[in-house]
Parts: C-alpha cells; structure tokens; sequence
C-alpha cells in the first residue's frame, strides 16, 4: 500500500526523523490558511505547493512550484487542485489532484550552500537482509543515477541479527562527505529512518532528496513509501491512511469482493485458482501469442458468484480478447466451477469475447461434459497445452 508525501513525512516525524514541515490543503482557500500557520510555526515567507498524488516526478508535471507570496499561494494551488497531472511514472492520462501539500522554503541562505543526498531502505531480495541505499546525486531518479554515474551509489546491509549499528551509520555520513554538525545530523537522520521502516513494516522507504541545509540541519523534503500490505493487520493507524482514489477502480472492486487482482496491458483475461497456476497460466499465453490481460486469482472457493464477478472485472477492460479460465479442482470440484461459469455467462448475458475453460483434477470429467452441453460459446480443455492452443486459435 502506497501512501501520501504529507502521510509519510507525518510518519517519519513520529519516529524522529526531521523533515520539511508542511501541511495538506483541499482547497485553495485551505492552502492560503496552511501558508499563514507555516509562517507562525516556521517563519518561512515562501512557500512549496507539491500536488499529493502517488507517483514521482510531480515537478515534470507542473504539480510542484514555488509560492512567494500569499496570492501565489491560492493562486498555484487553484491550477494544482483538480489538474490531471502527468508525470514519468503515470499513465498518459495522468491522475487527479485531490489535494496539495503546502511546504516550507528550506533553501534558505546561510553559511554554506544546501546539498541534495538520495536514501532509501528496501529489502535485498537476494539475501533476505535489509539494506539502505544512498548516493550524493540527491534530487535525481536512482535510475538515472545507476546508468549514468554508478560509482557513486553506495548500499549498506544490515545483519537482521544485531540490527543498525553505529558504525554504518557513520560510514554513511562519511561517504556522503559530511563533517562537523552536518556529519552527526546524518548519523542521527539514518537511525530514526531505519528505525521508522522496520517500526512500519514498510517495503520501501525512499527520500529523495535528504537536503543539508545552509545551516547544516539533515531533513527529509520529500518522502515515498510503500507498506507491505501483510502487515496492515497490525498496522490500524497506517492502513486508515489508504487513499482508494489513487488506485486502480477495478482492482479495489476486486479487494472488496475477496479477490486478487492485478491489471496487466494485455490481451487475454486470466481467471485462475492459486497464485502459482496463475504465474504459470500467464505464461503460457505469453507463449501461446497473446498477452495476459490481468492477474487474478479467485482463491479456493470459486462459486458462481465470485465467477461472476471475475467474469465482470475482466470484462471492464476493453483491451481483452479472449478469456482463458483455468482451474485446478483440489480442494473445489471442477463440477461446481464449471456450472459456476455458466451460471455466470447466462446471467451476464452475452458475453463478446470467447472463451476457454481448463478444469483439471476433482471431477474435471463432469465439468467438461456441463460446458460442452451448456450450448454456451465456451471452449473445454483437459491439458493446458490445449487451452493455450485454442487461445492462440481464437487469437488468429
């Protein structure tokens, strides 16, 4: 689960991390009264209006700018608030801004310049450690920091048995360049953002950038999160924070029903029982031809109506030519899945796009002889080699 710029930095601050301060506006009325409270707690006299949307690159997409008045201040905000902003990592229709966050200046002047540093925390896949991520090229994609310029990426992995120790920490500072109070500022930034990721149970913790102050303060100005979604159970307060808005319609519809559901750019509807059967399916349509439209799993109980359902998701999408069900009958019986798809395709009604049906295991006998004397335009298969070949048949 992915949550705000504003939520996270709110969350960072619990744990101790400093961080630019802001607050979130719905309104352009609402951003003017933020910018005069920032200026009472701050004193800040300029001020930066950030689109909250989830995706990066706002500044590309004109959702980031620098307010230097009050006026500025409504006026940004009434252009931000309701734009559909485009960004790097949007779709070419962009998202809807609901809200902005109205932000302190932090690039005030002072004795020296401000520097920009990039630090995340993620997990290293490979060896199952923690690990935290860090470059001097703050302000930049990672990406683009990795092709061009990868010396200067350093990582530090963490023993899950010990935790964070001091001298990683300070191995950080130094390789950022620090010195004086700058040095133990960073030092102190590192320990309360590792210490906020594990205390979240976050996938990802990205800032970027970390800024040094002109007067040598270590704060966090932007922040990206991802919560790992099997851990909101004990995670109350993060998981209130889920802004269904910014995700995808069809795919909350699916969490609310029971289902797993993933929206692909493909061509051919997957309705499966069990994530691996559904990698496995995805691929052999890959290899069949076509492209699999979706990821989704309708669990071990697929009754006609979670059929149904799958059936009116996957059908939502336009780009889908073809549906290939595929079901493994072990703890339900192939029988019961099979009359579910008919009982689902008669209520739907007629239904555009052919499909295949693949029911292996308890009772697939049966269920083949239900589709096969349904009348429906429903095309049986025992082997999977014989769905993925009628899928490349109806394809042609």
């Amino acid at each position: 689960m992915n949550i705000h710029e504003y939520q996270a930095k709110t969350t960072l601050k619990s744990y101790g991390v400093a961080i630019q301060e802001g607050i979130v506006a719905s309104t352009p009325d609402e951003a003017v009264e933020a910018a005069k409270k920032l200026n009472e707690q701050t004193g800040t006299e300029w001020w930066v209006i950030k689109a909250q949307v989830h995706a990066g690159g706002r500044g590309k997409g004109g959702g980031v700018k620098l307010a230097k008045s009050l006026d500025e201040v409504k006026s940004i905000a009434n252009d931000i608030i309701g734009m559909q902003l485009v960004t790097p990592q949007t779709s070419k229709e962009g998202k809807k801004v609901h809200q902005v966050l109205v932000a302190q200046d932090v690039y005030y002047p002072g004795d020296s310049e401000p520097e920009e540093y990039y630090m995340s925390v993620l997990l290293n896949r490979a060896n199952g450690r923690n690990m935290i991520m860090y470059s001097t090229e703050g302000g930049m994609d990672i990406e683009t920091v990795a092709e061009e310029t990868p010396h200067l990426i350093f990582t530090e992995e963490i023993d899950p048995a010990v935790g964070l120790q001091g001298f990683q920490a300070r191995k950080i500072a130094f390789n950022l360049g620090l010195s004086g109070q700058a040095f133990k500022q960073m030092v102190k930034f590192v320990f309360a953002l590792y210490k906020a990721y594990e205390g979240t149970d976050s996938g990802l913790f990205e800032i970027n950038p970390v800024l040094k102050t002109s007067d040598d303060k270590i704060i966090a100005v932007d922040s990206k999160v991802t919560i790992d979604d099997n851990a909101l159970f004990r995670q109350k307060d993060l998981a209130e924070m889920r802004d269904k808005r910014e995700e995808d319609p069809t795919e909350v519809e699916a969490g609310e029903a029971g289902l797993s559901y993933v929206n692909l750019d493909g061509n051919v509807g997957c309705m499966v029982n069990g994530a691996g059967l559904a990698m496995a399916t995805m691929d052999i349509i890959k290899l069949s031809g076509g492209n699999p439209a979706n990821f989704l799993d309708v669990g071990g109980t697929a009754d006609a109506e979670r059929v149904e359902k799958a059936f009116r998701m996957i059908l939502k999408d336009d780009k889908v030519e073809a549906i290939l069900v595929n079901i493994f009958g072990g703890i339900v019986r192939c029988d019961r899945v099979a009359q579910g798809v008919v009982d689902a395709y008669q209520n739907i009604g007629d239904i555009p796009v052919p499909i295949i049906v693949r029911l292996q295991g308890t009772n697939a006998e049966e269920a083949k002889k239900i589709i096969d004397d349904s009348g429906l335009k429903v095309h049986s298969a025992i082997l999977l080699q014989e769905a993925a070949d009628k899928v490349k048949e109806v394809l042609a």
